[in-house]
């Protein structure tokens, strides 16, 4: 059975600058050195943490939650040794609406992080993933 299947396209910009994505949206810019945009690396975090929220939007929303705020900081902590992939990230949920408590938010993050979040799936299964939750 065939899966889901996404391309983007990369232009070369200058230097270590490329525009990004996927055909017919808007591109974005990505630096490799990170100097003038968002590196790769950080990216990827981008990437978890927009996937993570999407489905915690979806999920309260089935709670019948009334999002006000949703915020995601995540830091993510990479090795010393080339490749110098992530080895751990952490999400700082930041969550207010009507009807939100903490059971319904750790819920929702945990489906998030644990069953649906395609992006922290796709990633080493060794990598240690923690959050916490402030409800404002």
């Amino acid at each position: 059975m065939a899966g889901d299947s996404r391309e983007i396209t990369m232009r070369w910009r200058e230097r270590l600058l490329f525009e990004a994505g996927a055909s017919g949206r808007p591109a974005v810019l990505v630096d490799g050195d990170g100097a003038v945009a968002t590196s790769p690396v950080e990216m990827l975090l981008v990437a978890a943490a927009t996937c993570s929220a999407s489905d915690v939007v979806l999920i309260l929303e089935k709670q019948r939650v009334a999002l006000r705020r949703l915020e995601v900081a995540l830091r993510g902590t990479r090795r010393e040794e080339r490749p110098r992939r992530y080895t751990a990230l952490h999400f700082g949920f930041t969550i207010s609406g009507v009807g939100v408590d903490e059971t319904k938010a750790r819920r929702a993050i945990d489906l998030s992080l644990e069953k649906y979040c395609s992006v922290v799936a796709s990633l080493a299964p060794d990598i240690h993933v923690t959050y916490d939750v402030a409800l404002r």
